[in-house]
């Protein structure tokens, strides 16, 4: 919707043109805000102000010209010129009417569009090392990354969703070792477990597994860190599965080693003169492209760093061609921007391409008291547990309920409860309430046409029904901004208000009256809620139930 106000507004600026009224070749960008008081009109524009300066007249003056011209549109119910120059557009109520026509006619399309143009964009998250299970801090950064994935979708971006599995280095060796001594516990040898080895039940379900495959081992059997590998990276995609996260690659860290490209990485740096030694390690100086100190490639020991295999994964993403990455990080991530970025800038690539998004802790209550967690000790709460517990529904709801940036306490009684406190149960019993109402009418022998009578929509003339039909216009605009903005939590926000909107109505309001005019007209809105809950939903990868 706001881009057919834009349309007329363009329409409105040429024709002042025309007129003699303004000159400038390049009229700047138009920006159009919602007013915070409804007196103020349904859009508001400072192009006014923006035009004054290159035209070297007064903000009003021209504000006059184009809200005259802006007024003569026969969508406009009347335009006027406030403070300094503000342009505010009243629209008639046919205006909003349209984006019910748009919603029966697009149904579950209705919120899709093209601005990304294809462009190719790979969004890689969770990638959280396989030598234990996935906590929620992972959970949070797979519901982004999803849908994120899917919003970007919806947009018209071309996605590659790729988990980048850290299946090599010392990590992966001792969760090998730890499978091994639990192995060997099993068998009856007592053995002191080493404190910085994996002590989670799991690896000693792992060692069991083992055991039952491959007995004593021998030939033919893996090696414990192969095995134990390959098995959590099971359940790793078990519990994505579950909830709801698919991957379009799964790129393993031990390729780039097998294939040379962190060998070949390295290389390329030093012919460009970016690796020096020092202290008898290799270094790679990231100073020079803006990183706050040097970073070692390569240990005096001749070990090297995870980061030798990121710069050789990052340049990987990069001859893959995509137009975007987005890297999805956990916080504790915060100092590795740096040196991505200047690893990028080394090989002579725009690092603006890098989206880096950082996914704050979250603080896990029960009744107010906080839930343990300590990974090394096996105490941590798992992605599993809470989605057991509270669904996968509630789960990714909770996960997108604020800036991924901003740190997030996810209520589980609050995530279980069947409460209008509880808003993903609000979004969703919006769903299923309007389902019910359609219901009861189809018994009264009241079907919601397919096909209407656009005059029928003019019977909607309660305050609230207005209010309703605006927020449901600016869903498409809302996906669009969230994709570029790369913000899923807009969604979530936006169905919370939808339904905010929608649950007073009903309880004000008899949408099946004795008037069947008005019923069909109330049953078509309600239907139009419902597409749009549901095309919500869908984006944040949460159902929308027909029955609560």
């Amino acid at each position: 919707m706001k881009a057919g106000v834009i349309g007329i507004l363009e329409g409105a600026l040429s024709e002042a043109k025309k007129a003699g009224l303004i000159s400038i070749e390049e009229v700047p960008a138009i920006v159009l805000d919602k007013p915070k008081k409804e007196e103020f009109g349904d859009f508001s524009t400072n192009i006014a102000m923006l035009l004054a300066p290159l035209e070297k007249k007064k903000p009003r003056d021209i504000a006059n010209a184009v809200a005259e011209k802006v007024a003569a549109y026969p969508e406009v119910e009347k335009c006027e010129v406030a403070g300094p120059g503000f342009i505010n557009i009243f629209l008639k109520r046919t205006f909003w009417l349209r984006a019910l026509l748009d919603i029966a006619g697009k149904g579950e399309r209705f919120g899709q569009s093209e601005i990304g143009a294809g462009k190719k964009v790979q969004v890689e998250f969770v990638s959280a090392n396989p030598t234990g299970p996935l906590h929620i801090g992972h959970g949070r950064g797979a519901a982004v990354g999803d849908a994120l994935s899917r919003i970007l979708r919806a947009a018209g971006f071309d996605v590659t969703r790729e988990y980048y599995i850290n299946d090599a280095g010392r990590q992966v060796f001792t969760l090998g070792e730890s499978v091994r001594i639990r192995l060997e516990e099993l068998k009856g040898k007592t053995i002191e477990f080493p404190p910085d080895h994996y002590k989670g039940e799991y690896v000693r379900d792992i060692a069991r597994e083992y055991i039952e495959k491959y007995g004593e081992g021998g030939e033919g059997a893996p090696g414990y860190q192969e095995f134990g590998t390959s098995a959590m990276l099971e359940r790793i995609k078990k519990d994505l599965e579950d909830f709801r996260v698919g991957f379009d690659a799964w790129f393993s860290e031990k390729s780039l080693d097998d294939s040379g490209k962190v060998a070949e990485t390295i290389k390329d740096l030093k012919d460009k003169g970016h690796i020096y030694e020092a202290e008898g390690a290799l270094w790679f100086r990231t100073t020079s492209f803006g990183d706050d100190k040097d970073r070692v490639l390569i240990k005096a020991d001749g070990e090297r760093t995870y980061f030798a295999s990121d710069i050789a994964y990052h340049r990987d993403k990069i001859e893959r061609g995509f137009d975007a990455l987005v890297n999805i990080w956990g916080a504790d991530h915060h100092g590795y921007e740096g040196r991505i970025r200047a690893l990028l800038r080394a090989l002579g690539h725009d690092d603006s391409a890098l989206r880096i998004i950082f996914i704050q802790l979250v603080a896990l209550l029960r009744k107010g008291v906080p839930v343990p967690m300590g990974k090394r000790e096996g105490e941590f709460v798992t992605l599993r547990q809470v989605m057991d517990e509270v669904g996968t529904d509630a789960c990714r709801f909770f996960f997108l309920m604020r800036r991924p940036d901003a740190q997030l306490d996810f209520d589980l009684e609050l995530a279980k409860s069947q409460a209008p406190e509880n808003p993903v149960y609000y979004v969703q019993y919006c769903h299923a309430r309007i389902k019910s109402i359609i219901g009861f009418a189809a018994e009264k022998g009241i079907n919601v046409p397919e096909r209407f009578d656009e005059k029928l929509l003019s019977r909607l003339e309660e305050k609230e029904e207005s209010e309703i039909i605006k927020h449901l216009g600016a869903f498409e605009e809302l996906v669009e901004r969230s994709a570029l903005a790369m913000e899923p939590h807009r969604i979530t926000f936006y169905l919370m208000e939808l339904a905010g909107l929608f649950h007073p109505y009903y309880n004000k309001t008899r949408v099946v009256t004795d008037d069947p005019e008005l019923t069909v007209a109330r049953l078509l809105l309600c239907r139009a809620v419902a597409t749009v809950v549901a095309n919500g939903l869908a984006l944040l990868g949460v159902s929308a139930p027909d029955k609560m």
